[in-house]
């Protein structure tokens, strides 16, 4: 399966615009955001667990990292509550659930094979510092090796300013809102800029909380590639 598998374009989601599709567990759905390959697939998506959902014990031979959005996400390690940033490197296994309900982020295969750096963090509990090259954004560090760099970005009401994308980036909304190309981005929008381009954006009224990563896309492939 292929879904904005072009990745020398630039896409951009608002989750209006995608319908909830039944995973292979019950009470687990997802929204696909890109997808290269079929069930085992280079892909981000945006995963809905219904209250005392769970996925059976598995073990993720491309890695997983995800940022829960809502509710708890558990599993053998721990209870990540919202905010939580998770990154799972190749070879790790575990057995997710949500007793409670949960939404996350998430990504699948998308890291250095011999990445194996377990990364647990609470994103509410971060402090940030501010960016002295863009006025009223501040950084929140969660990631960086030579292949990509991850981070939390608070940026003020009315902030307009640009995210440089050699790598690539993808953002996704946390909090507030953003106008980017004319169009407003609520909470767990998402977009994606090939490698080369820039993201311009200005954030609302009450300012905005953005995951963002970049320079990953000069690494694209399906699994087993």
């Amino acid at each position: 399966m292929e879904l904005n598998a072009e990745f020398d374009q630039s896409v951009q989601v608002v989750p209006q615009h995608h319908k909830w599709v039944k995973s292979p567990m019950p009470g687990v759905e997802r929204m696909m955001l890109d997808r290269l390959g079929d069930e085992v697939a280079r892909a981000t998506t945006i995963v809905r667990y219904a209250p005392g959902s769970a996925f059976s014990s598995h073990t993720h031979d491309g890695g997983e990292e995800f940022i829960v959005l809502e509710g708890v996400f558990e599993d053998e390690h721990g209870a990540f509550p919202v905010g939580s940033y998770i990154r799972n490197p190749p070879g790790s296994s575990h057995t997710p659930s949500a007793p409670q309900g949960a939404v996350i982020f998430v990504k699948l295969w998308q890291f250095d094979p011999e990445d194996r750096s377990h990364v647990r963090i609470d994103t509410k509990k971060l402090g940030s510092v501010a960016d002295e090259q863009r006025k009223g954004v501040r950084i929140s560090p969660l990631f960086e090796d030579a292949r990509e760099k991850v981070s939390i970005e608070i940026w003020d009401a009315g902030t307009g300013a640009t995210i440089d994308a050699p790598g690539g980036a993808e953002i996704l909304i946390l909090e507030g809102n953003v106008i980017s190309g004319g169009e407003r981005l609520d909470p767990w929008s998402w977009v994606r800029r090939p490698v080369g381009e820039q993201i311009d954006l200005t954030a609302g009224v009450e300012g905005a909380r953005l995951w963002i990563k970049t320079g990953h896309l000069n690494h694209v492939s399906a699994p087993g590639a």
